[in-house]
């Protein structure tokens, strides 16, 4: 047999048991976590808490509001910054573990970005205070200012031969 036929072909533990290569690729694919129409009854309802891996207990879907979001479980709003740091979690760079279930708004809970669970540092009122402030302050020193016109002196220009014709055209030389 060709050398390079017989590397080519797949190692036999492929073939005698594929559920190794089925479950590394199985367990990444988006399609499975796309959410499904909202359960109507509780059989639907046991299926979509399995399909993403939820205790019956636990899981509630989204209300069926029109927005979409069919029978993706409502997981509390937890950012991750929030979670515990010494807990062993299976990828310990997004404190997630495997084939957990993202939230709805992971994008906006991420641990780079917002904290929701934070205290903020200036009341809410106090940063509209702020921003209004900073916004007709400067309104009204341009106001203030708008009659007294900064600008660069400016001289006459100046011509040689007093502003008399110092050149031609005329090839007559």
């Amino acid at each position: 047999m060709n050398p390079l036929i017989k590397a080519l072909k797949p190692p036999s533990i492929w073939l005698k048991n594929n559920a190794i290569l089925v479950t590394a690729v199985r367990n990444h694919w988006n399609k499975d976590y796309k959410p499904g129409p909202y359960p109507q009854t509780e059989e639907e309802r046991l299926k979509a808490a399995a399909k993403y891996g939820l205790d019956p207990r636990e899981y509630q879907p989204y209300p069926d509001d029109g927005q979409g979001s069919g029978d993706y479980p409502k997981l509390p709003l937890e950012s991750m910054e929030s979670r515990d740091p010494y807990y062993p979690w299976d990828n310990p760079e997004l404190k997630r573990n495997f084939n957990e279930p993202l939230h709805a708004e992971y994008d906006l809970i991420r641990e780079d970005r917002y904290d929701v669970s934070a205290k903020l540092r200036v009341p809410l009122w106090g940063m509209w205070a702020q921003f209004l402030g900073t916004m007709f302050g400067t309104y009204i020193i341009y106001r203030l200012l708008d009659n007294v016109k900064m600008f660069h002196s400016v001289i006459p220009k100046q011509y040689p031969n007093n502003g008399k014709t110092h050149y031609t055209f005329d090839s007559d030389e």
